[in-house]
């Protein structure tokens, strides 16, 4: 009898204690609805706000190309354009599929190892076990997504102040300036640094499309290239080019005002320090020095050459001519970048260039995927806040804001590069002042050349940047990482491919590991007067 007694006891204060509990649950299971309903609104809102973003560029293409297809319409068989149009369409379902597939497979991924938290978090609710209730679990998700769509992006617009150059903050000096371009000093950022003024001095020259910011990526956070330079004592000099949108000058600018500007620059240099210029040249800006240097207008001025992640041979760039291949011959034309500025003057969008790229990489640039990659980079299981790294929001900041729009000139060349292979003689698709541009011409001026790559570049991909080697013989160090790494990563002194040092990184294509930082190479420049330096044979 009592056994019994004790048993109904205990049914009856397992009840109450579920009666007790059931205040809790509905508090949580509402809690939890109020934070899915605000959570339902920011991620449509995120959805809108990646496509529109990703999209914008597409009505400047859009107005372009109807402006061009009104001229070839006319100029072409209706047949012709037919078959064209056919193709451009095929074109354009090949990239929406390549992206969707991608994109779906990135959300079906991250909504099955949520939809597996939230079984977690109901049954711990539920059953009041320990662990992360359905009301911690939604609220967790709300903040992500606030974060994701709101913080994140205030956060890329805020390191403004700290990204890039800001020449009136001091630091740097302009020592010369033509109707182009402007030529700043960068000084140490360690005051117990002296500049050597009878040193070797290096002009770098950033490339077109995405600006020079990227070569003083964070400065205070002691992650800038061009700070590498002047930090070891070295003079050092950035190209800047003026505001294209204020100066027609750069608006109409060809490849001859370019080597004309680069030979007055690097004279003002020879006479300041008395030793020839080391020519450093970063991506599309590598390209231009190159260029310069085969048209002749350096001789004498110039001695030494570093590229990063510069294409010398665009057509060997195998994703790009994959995607190439795939476009129809008539639509492979500048003109459809163009756009006119109200003084009449054409350049070429930056923007829709930009685009480009993102096309040509819509396995990962495609926006939802791109926004599924946010939440993922700052989704933490372990309760603690995510933080916004200023790398991460200054990377965003170059991407996002440092498009500019490209004299058409210049773009041609970049073009030509992309869409004409380099001769079987290394006779380069561009001329400028009319002559012939041989890469063979570096041995003649007896130029020592380093050229710098990224590992995992897909940008300008290995075999672009080394197309040279075919003709001449360079220098070659092979960084880890991506396109941008080596002004980013890799310009901290205390990395492990610190650009000032020697280090050991395993290439693919060739049998040496010991590499020379940019840095490192124009120091020994500078140490031994230019009577240094090992070189790989292509």
């Amino acid at each position: 009898m009592n056994n019994h007694f004790d048993a109904v006891h205990d049914s009856i204060n397992c009840l109450i204690r579920a009666v007790e509990k059931l205040p809790e649950w509905n508090r949580k299971i509402l809690e939890a609805s109020l934070n899915e309903a605000k959570s339902a609104q920011i991620y449509w809102n995120a959805i809108l706000k990646y496509t529109n973003e990703f999209m914008a560029p597409y009505w400047t293409a859009l107005k372009s190309f109807s402006n061009l297809e009104k001229i070839k319409a006319l100029d072409s068989p209706p047949e012709q354009t037919a078959r064209d149009y056919l193709e451009l369409l095929q074109f354009n379902i090949q990239i929406a599929n390549k992206g969707l597939a991608n994109t779906f497979r990135m959300a079906s991924d991250y909504h099955s190892r949520k939809m597996y938290e939230f079984l977690a978090a109901t049954l711990n609710t539920f059953l009041a076990s320990e662990g992360e209730d359905i009301a911690g679990y939604t609220d967790r998700q709300l903040r992500l997504l606030d974060l994701v769509v709101n913080v994140y992006p205030k956060a890329i617009r805020d390191i403004k102040a700290e990204y890039g150059f800001h020449f009136e903050s001091g630091g740097y000096s302009k020592v010369a300036e033509t109707d182009r371009f402007e030529l700043y000093q960068v000084f140490p950022l360690d005051k117990a640094v002296q500049v050597r003024e009878d040193g070797k001095p290096i002009m770098i020259v950033p490339p077109y499309v995405l600006g020079a910011n990227i070569l003083a990526f964070l400065p205070a956070e002691n992650k800038s290239y061009v700070h590498c330079y002047a930090n070891q004592g070295i003079p050092t000099y950035i190209r800047i080019l003026k505001d294209i949108d204020t100066t027609p000058a750069v608006q109409t600018m060809t490849g001859e005002d370019d080597a004309r500007d680069t030979r007055y620059f690097c004279e003002q240099l020879k006479a300041r320090h008395g030793r020839p210029v080391t020519l450093n040249g970063y991506c599309q800006g590598g390209f231009i020095s190159v260029v310069n240097l085969l048209s002749g207008e350096l001789d004498g001025l110039v001695d030494a050459l570093i590229t990063c992640v510069a294409p010398m041979d665009g057509t060997r760039s195998k994703s790009l001519v994959e995607y190439l291949s795939h476009l129809p011959p008539r639509f492979r034309d500048l003109g459809y970048a163009l756009k006119t500025l109200p003084n009449g003057n054409q350049v070429v969008d930056g923007k829709v260039m930009s685009w480009v790229y993102k096309l040509k990489s819509i396995e990962t640039e495609a926006p939802i995927f791109t926004f599924y990659r946010d939440l993922l980079m700052f989704d933490r299981s372990d309760g603690k806040p995510p933080e916004i790294s200023k790398t991460a929001a200054a990377v965003n900041h170059w991407l996002l804001y440092d498009q500019k729009d490209i004299p058409r000139a210049i773009t041609q060349m970049s073009f030509d590069s992309y869409t004409i292979p380099v001769s079987e003689d290394g006779t380069l698709p561009v001329k400028i002042f009319g002559r012939s541009l041989n890469f063979k011409r570096l041995k003649e001026m007896g130029i020592q050349w380093l050229i710098c790559i990224g590992e995992s570049d897909d940008l300008v991909d290995e075999r672009a940047s080394l197309a040279a080697l075919d003709f001449v013989e360079a220098e070659v160090s092979v960084f880890p990482k991506g396109h941008g790494a080596i002004a980013t990563s890799w310009s901290m002194p205390t990395s492990a491919c610190a650009l000032h040092s020697c280090f050991v990184h395993k290439s693919s294509r060739f049998d040496t590991t010991e590499c020379r930082g940019p840095v490192r190479f124009q120091l020994d420049l500078q140490n031994a007067g230019n009577d240094v330096g090992y070189t790989v044979n292509g």
